[in-house]
């Protein structure tokens, strides 16, 4: 897809107002949270993204490492450069879940689930946007492919080469030829029966959607739309996220991924009904540039910006920080 999403993730943000509070003790803060039962240091995890060793040779160890450091959550992609168990044994202080696609042969499917409980992963997070992969001009007209010296890790044999169809995009070739566009809600109750692992589902954007899911026993809902790279004109995260909490944000926990850029964004999900926020591109981007270290500051900033806005805002943990404390920029308009 074109970037009208990916642009619109970051406008959607900037067309919020934020509403401070005043003349309040901001003496003792806390940014932590509990998500699925577990608190976490601070409500910014890092989303699933396929392929980190491209981006630096520190790859998802560099980046779940870094995560760790701050005390949240790290989503492993099924099409990673590091394997689920390299992973599990490299960085065992981090909170990890395994985000997952559900491959046409159900077996690849079943054994990434039990590999991931074996290593002690702590939830599911199913992928429900992507039963047709959206096309990427970029990647087709940069005919992307991985080097030779890397692979996705958790496969063996041709699943861990995207191959070699030097006229197109070989993610997208290796998506269409292994996933499945026949998925759909059933698969969620199968994939219930195969783990005891709590199931988070991403790429939700309808409250519909969203009370399917937790009717048929999801823990968590990620609010995305794939970092604008799937259907184009669908609403930003951040403008999906009202409807889906105000649905289920009492049954489930909801989260947001998309368009994350600075402090400010995380507060105005988390007053939208967000428990949690996860970022994709800046972790990447402070990868690239140096590691693990790289990611590390790139946290740092976020939770330094984040808590700067809470206390700012006149609030001292996240249980304080409430709905109408952001409004869209039109609200003054019509006062």
């Amino acid at each position: 897809m074109r970037s009208r999403n990916l642009h619109n993730n970051k406008e959607a943000f900037r067309r919020l107002r934020i509403r401070p509070r005043l003349m309040r003790d901001l003496s003792r803060r806390s940014l932590a949270t509990t998500v699925l039962g577990q608190e976490v240091k601070v409500p910014i995890g890092v989303s699933p993204a396929a392929m980190q060793k491209l981006a630096h040779e520190d790859g998802e160890i560099g980046n779940a490492s870094a995560v760790g450091e701050v005390g949240s959550i790290y989503i492993l992609s099924t099409l990673s450069t590091t394997s689920i168990e390299e992973l599990a044994q490299k960085t065992p202080n981090t909170t990890k879940w395994f985000q997952l696609y559900i491959y046409r042969d159900r077996e690849i499917t079943k054994n990434l689930v039990q590999r991931a409980e074996k290593a002690g992963f702590k939830a599911l997070v199913l992928t429900v946007d992507t039963n047709v992969f959206g096309t990427r001009y970029a990647d087709i007209r940069n005919k992307f492919n991985m080097p030779p010296h890397l692979k996705l890790a958790n496969f063996a044999g041709n699943l861990s080469q995207l191959g070699n169809e030097a006229s197109s995009s070989n993610l997208l070739a290796y998506i269409t030829s292994q996933l499945d566009e026949t998925i759909n809600w059933n698969d969620v109750t199968w994939l219930k029966s195969i783990t005891s692992l709590p199931i988070v589902l991403k790429g939700i954007l309808t409250a519909e959607d969203a009370k399917i899911g937790a009717d048929m026993g999801a823990a968590g809902i990620i609010v995305s739309n794939h970092g604008g790279r799937q259907l184009d004109y669908v609403p930003a995260s951040i403008e999906a996220l009202p409807e889906i909490a105000k649905a289920v944000g009492h049954r489930v926990d909801v989260y947001l991924d998309g368009g994350i850029r600075y402090g400010t964004d995380v507060f105005k999900a988390l007053a939208l009904g967000a428990k949690m926020v996860f970022v994709g591109r800046p972790a990447l981007w402070g990868l690239a540039h140096s590691g693990q270290s790289g990611v590390r500051k790139v946290m740092d900033i976020l939770i330094n910006e984040f808590d700067q806005a809470l206390a700012l805002s006149g609030c001292t943990n996240v249980n304080e920080i409430q709905k109408d404390m952001v409004v869209h920029e039109s609200y003054y308009s019509k006062l």
